[in-house]
């Protein structure tokens, strides 16, 4: 069960490590077109002008659209059928049996338990006036991007102005369901403990969705960008970075 739940993040890790040489390429790139604006001269080559990333943020239906997404959509549904099959696999609960109606129980499971953890989320952002959307970071490299990715699972943009604070939604949502699951649909013998441990694995699975997000797919620098050369990506609009 550990390993299923641990998997996206070792995927994202793995994914992420193909872009390295591509922001490499990128810098290269732009020292080059440093040198061709100044010439030969051996005077300071000028950087270049640094977009202004005004933080907007999104209205109440952009975020009630996010929010069915993330609980209906193609990726909640695909992580369930992901996570039932390891458990089917690993028989957890043994109680639960095989076969596929034990198979259908754990998909439900998997489903009813990251839909509770979205809805946590998501109420407890409006409650908290927070936006827990993730925005990609502008900064360039790979260490930098990959802090951005971190940091970003515990913190999210508050208020109008987009200031980044700590997330009390984004830490509470994963045990809440987790929580709910064990305590109205698992068997007896699970508890306090196992929900603690079940929230914790789907927290870690929060930073692997964001190194997804930043390096493999939603963006022209990601690993998806780079393969298909999609030129119509909407704009990140992160507004303010992360210190770096």
């Amino acid at each position: 069960m550990k390993l299923f739940r641990v998997a996206p993040v070792l995927f994202a890790i793995i994914g992420m490590t193909v872009l390295v040489p591509a922001d490499r390429a990128q810098s290269a790139a732009d020292a080059g077109a440093g040198a061709a604006l100044v010439g030969d001269s051996p005077s300071p080559k000028p950087k270049p002008a640094q977009p202004d990333f005004a933080y907007v943020q999104p209205t109440e239906k952009k975020k009630f659209v996010n929010y069915i997404n993330d609980t209906f959509g193609p990726v909640p549904v695909g992580e369930a059928v992901i996570l039932a099959a390891g458990n089917q696999y690993e028989n957890t609960p043994h109680e639960w049996g095989q076969g596929f109606g034990a198979y259908s129980q754990r998909f439900a499971s998997n489903f009813g338990i990251a839909a509770i953890t979205t809805t946590t989320q998501y109420g407890l952002a409006e409650v908290f006036r927070e936006d827990t959307m993730y925005y990609r970071c502008e900064c360039a490299g790979f260490l930098r991007r990959f802090k951005h990715a971190m940091l970003s699972t515990v913190m999210a943009r508050h208020g109008e102005d987009g200031r980044w604070r700590f997330s009390m939604s984004t830490l509470a949502a994963p045990y809440v369901g987790n929580m709910v699951g064990v305590y109205a649909w698992y068997p007896s013998r699970y508890g306090a403990k196992d929900w603690v441990r079940m929230g914790s694995y789907t927290f870690l699975s929060f930073s692997g969705d964001n190194i997804f997000l930043e390096f493999i797919y939603g963006g022209p620098h990601t690993l998806a960008g780079h393969l298909f050369h999609r030129q119509n990506y909407p704009e990140a609009n992160p507004g303010p970075l992360l210190p770096h």
